[in-house]
Formats: structure tokens, sequence, C-alpha cells
């Protein structure tokens, strides 16, 4: 059985912010070693979850695992995904699927919370926390940084700082 790992958001107007999706995908695909992870947005931005199942079935998958990457477990990641999946996986006869929980509660998310808390705390940048982070997620996060910063995808304007305080 050859499994695939589609992570699905709620979408956005703001491609910074689908861009995430794409990032957390890449970061799960290191960590893992799963060979297909794809992405997909329940509303408002590609690839749509018919696409990213398809991507999932176009690169071999006949097990897809959804993940809601929500936090609560409301009306999008109990009813609106699942629905949207059955969907997408009722045009691929004989490909088995599953949605998983939201992220939800659970100790590494606690960690997380405090970790970023402490360093905002300190007056701590994204680029700085990269700089302890492992290699494997500093690019990303830098990525991320950047596009935070300079939503245009480019450098700051001239004559202005990208420094803090």
């Amino acid at each position: 059985m050859k499994m695939a790992l589609l992570l699905v958001d709620h979408g956005s107007v703001r491609a910074e912010a689908n861009a995430l999706l794409a990032e957390v995908a890449r970061l799960v695909q290191e960590f893992s070693g799963l060979e297909i992870i794809e992405h997909a947005h329940m509303e408002l931005a590609e690839p749509t979850i018919a696409q990213g199942f398809d991507a999932c079935v176009a690169a071999g998958a006949n097990m897809v695992i959804v993940h809601p990457y929500f936090l609560a477990p409301g009306r999008h990641s109990t009813q609106d995904i699942p629905r949207l999946v059955a969907g997408a996986a009722a045009r691929h006869p004989g490909i088995r699927y599953s949605v998983s929980e939201p992220l939800g509660l659970h100790p590494k998310i606690a960690e997380v919370v405090l970790e970023r808390a402490a360093r905002a705390g300190a007056g701590e940048t994204a680029r700085e926390t990269c700089a302890q982070d492992g290699p494997r997620v500093r690019g990303s996060v830098a990525r991320l940084d950047q596009r935070r910063r300079h939503p245009g995808g480019g450098r700051p304007p001239k004559g202005r700082s990208t420094r803090r305080g």
C-alpha cells in the first residue's frame, strides 16, 4: 500500500498565508521521509482539496490520509473537510482515505506555545529564532519571516529598515 498525506488548512485570500501550508508540507516531508505529501486549502485558494487528492493519486497513492491543519475540532475539520474529501475520493474508485483529527490538545502544542512566548518576551524575531533551530527548519522559517516582512516577495524598499525596535 502506498500512502499519501494531504495537509488541509482553511485557505486565505493572502498568498503569504497560503504559502505557510506548503512550507509545513515540506517540513513534514523532511522529518517523516514520506514519499507523497501534498497540501490543499478548504476554500479561497488553490490547490483545492479535490486538486490535492488528485495529486496524491497521480503520484501513485492508493491510501490518502487527510490531516486538517486546524487547532480545534470545529465544523470545518469535523464536517466540511470530510465532506469535501469524500467528494474528491468518489472520483477515484478503489482509493482508500481517512481524515485524521486536527492538531487539538497535545503536549507538543503546549511546548511550542511556551517556546514562542518565551522568545517573544525576550524580543526575539523569527530570524533570531531560526538561528537556534535545527538546520532542516532554519531555511523554511527564514523564508516565512521574509515573506511576512515583505509580502511582495522582494527586498525592503530603499531607505526602509528591516530591524524591529
